[in-house]
């Protein structure tokens, strides 16, 4: 009874490394596939787009104005709070122009201050932020590049309020 056992141990191992070679690479396998070529990446000035023309569509983020908020930056309230870089971690729900989504915000350094991203929202410019910073008690939000979204100020506690590049109102809140 006991050579029975065993044998049957033997056999089990054969079957099961024999098993164990066929996954690990045998000749059932397709052959690598080759390398995608690629081709270099021309340089050069883009001509603007004009929305007038075919295929020519209007922009709806800072790139479609991206002076406005640098040249004329959002006037702070008279009752504008004090803010602290940790008062703005976490989640946020975004409000603009009819859009609703959410932003998150870190204190991850980035270029042009800590990293900040959204979810869901419809906006190209909303969808496009990546950075926030404060100057001063405003909250900046800015989009890859740098140019700003949108500039808010705290109007009360879990609540920031301004506008956008495009000039329409924003609000931040939980």
């Amino acid at each position: 009874m006991m050579r029975a056992g065993k044998f049957i141990l033997v056999v089990g191992l054969v079957v099961l490394a024999a098993g164990c070679q066929r996954l690990s690479g045998g000749r059932n396998y397709a052959a690598p596939l080759p390398a995608t070529p690629t081709t270099p990446v021309g340089s050069g000035t883009l001509a603007p787009l004009d929305p007038g023309a075919p295929g020519g569509t209007a922009l709806d983020g800072p790139a479609a104005q991206p002076a406005d908020l640098a040249n004329n930056p959002v006037t702070a309230p008279t009752d504008a709070k004090d803010v602290g870089r940790t008062d703005l971690l976490g989640g946020w729900k975004v409000s603009s122009g009819g859009d609703n989504c959410m932003a998150f915000m870190t204190l991850t350094t980035w270029s042009g201050g800590y990293r900040a991203n959204t979810r869901g929202c419809a906006s190209q410019a909303l969808s496009g932020i990546a950075a926030w910073d404060l100057n001063g008690n405003q909250v900046v939000l800015k989009d890859g590049s740098g140019l700003i979204v949108a500039q808010l100020y705290s109007s009360a506690s879990g609540q920031f309020n301004g506008q956008t590049s495009a000039g329409a109102p924003i609000s931040l809140y939980r």
